[in-house]
């Protein structure tokens, strides 16, 4: 896929817009057709001075629009001879035919797109609109036409005004965008690099373990070494499975899929599975905080609890949700290890708490909170 370049795209936009500013280039045809026909004298320095002010115009207006990197000193010194000309111009031939005065829109609007700040743009062009009716009395133009002439600059300017700082709005919302993608890219890879942790921690650490018992034992024990080498071969695969369910869950990770595979895991051991539901949807934190939770009460159901029952239960009201987990196993106090005390930093990271203990009747019971605050429903 072929990958676009932002200020390559920016750049074609701004030709075309210069391009676009080329329409109103239809205002010279009264001064070039009075050049023409011989009614402007001397016809050759009125001649070169119009081209000259198109071509300026059109270059002050692409170094802004189509960013073109030229320095802030260059282009002020260009817009003040643009100014200078298009004055000069105007108060030359404003009393003859023609209707000379018009230049003053253009001076007006490139000052309106070449000036950064919109509150110096607005003088410029409010300069721009009050120099017109100078100039016409002082050349003697008929007041009608001033006065039109100075009611065009003013909307012309208004309008360009407009223009670039809508133009500005949308670069910076692109600039955001992309500042927000890449923000996004980074927090992604935190959070995998944080569940990964949290899912080979642990495993990792008993691998360890038990390789050095296994290298201690190696000579004096052959037997126990064996017996040592087929655990950390169990434990592996074990990993490589949750790893698998891990990146799958990246695809489609939510309580509601980890509920699923609970039940069906729970059945598989011969555990009776219990779900019971109230309230409202989940919110998009606890959604994926009850879905780690769960499945880490699972896995310990089914390793440590030798349990026949299971009991999962889920409430969501204004005050917020609460998840519990609870088995008639063996029961006891569990030690916060690398997954319990994993769980009990997502959950904090969502304003939640977590408890592990004794259930009433024997057993174990898990219970997580998270307080309500404004999130984003999930459908349960």
């Amino acid at each position: 896929m072929a990958v676009t370049d932002p200020d390559a795209a920016r750049r074609r936009r701004g030709f075309a817009l210069v391009a676009a500013h080329t329409l109103w280039f239809w205002l010279l045809v009264p001064p070039a057709a009075a050049i023409a026909d011989g009614r402007v004298r001397p016809a050759a320095p009125a001649a070169v001075g119009l081209v000259a002010f198109a071509l300026l115009y059109l270059a002050l207006v692409a170094v802004p629009v189509a960013s073109l990197p030229v320095p802030p000193a260059l282009r002020r010194l260009g817009l003040a001879l643009f100014a200078l000309l298009g004055a000069a111009l105007a108060g030359t031939y404003a009393g003859g035919p023609g209707g000379w005065l018009i230049l003053l829109v253009y001076v007006a609007a490139a000052g309106a797109v070449t000036v950064a700040r919109p509150v110096r743009g607005a003088a410029w062009v409010g300069a721009t609109v009050a120099a017109v009716p100078v100039i016409g009395a002082a050349r003697g133009a008929p007041v009608t036409d001033t006065a039109q002439t100075a009611l065009i600059t003013m909307l012309a300017g208004a309008m360009t005004l407009a223009f670039a700082r809508m133009a500005q709005l949308v670069d910076e919302l692109r600039r955001t965008q992309r500042e927000l993608a890449r923000s996004a890219v980074r927090q992604e890879r935190l959070r995998f690099a944080r569940d990964l942790h949290d899912l080979l921690g642990h495993t990792l650490s008993v691998v360890v373990v038990k390789a050095e018992v296994a290298r201690r034992l190696a000579r004096t024990d052959p037997d126990r070494t064996a017996t040592e080498a087929a655990e950390i071969e169990r434990i592996g695969r074990t990993a490589l499975a949750e790893v698998r369910e891990a990146v799958t869950g990246y695809r489609d990770h939510s309580f509601g899929r980890e509920l699923a595979n609970a039940r069906v895991a729970l059945a598989d051991a011969g555990i009776a599975v219990t779900v019971r539901r109230s309230g409202d949807p989940l919110g998009v934190a606890a959604d994926d905080a009850f879905g780690w939770v769960l499945r880490e009460a699972v896995t310990n159901v089914l390793r440590h609890s030798r349990a026949s029952r299971c009991e999962i239960a889920l409430h969501t009201g204004r005050d917020g949700s609460v998840l519990t987990v609870r088995d008639d196993g063996v029961g006891g106090r569990p030690e916060f290890g690398n997954g319990l005390r994993g769980l009990a930093e997502r959950l904090g990271r969502a304003r939640g708490t977590l408890d592990v203990g004794p259930a009433p009747g024997g057993g174990l019971l898990l219970t997580a909170r998270i307080d309500r605050r404004p999130a984003t429903a999930v459908p349960a």
